[in-house]
């Protein structure tokens, strides 16, 4: 569920749609951040689903997380209904959600060393 809301809002992002213009000018960010953005959620959405690379994972929800969180707090800063709030929480939770519960084979995993 994740990777579909990222997907559908990458792609919403990059048509650049003057809605879309509109409310990051209101947020106080320039327009052609809705490209960069778009960009690094398709890629990230094909980090995350692609097999193995799992530290590619890791840096890919760790980008889905911060630009949520980061969507959710710029709402919050400007004074924003929370309907205007309420979508980045929901893919934040999503994030969150599909990171925990991701198969052990997509988790990286950290051999401690022994110490002598």
């Amino acid at each position: 569920m994740a990777s579909l809301g990222m997907t559908s809002t990458g792609i919403v992002q990059l048509m650049r749609l003057k809605d879309d213009v509109d409310r990051m000018s209101h947020l106080g960010y320039p327009s052609y951040l809705l490209t960069m953005l778009g960009i690094w959620k398709l890629l990230g959405v094909i980090a995350v689903l692609i097999p193995k690379y799992p530290l590619l994972k890791e840096w890919a929800y760790a980008g889905f997380f911060f630009t949520m969180s980061g969507a959710a707090l710029s709402h919050i800063i400007v004074s924003d209904p929370f309907s205007e709030i309420a979508p980045s929480l929901l893919l934040l939770t999503l994030t969150i959600v599909s990171w925990y519960f991701r198969p052990e084979n997509r988790k990286v995993t950290y051999v401690a060393e022994a110490r002598t």
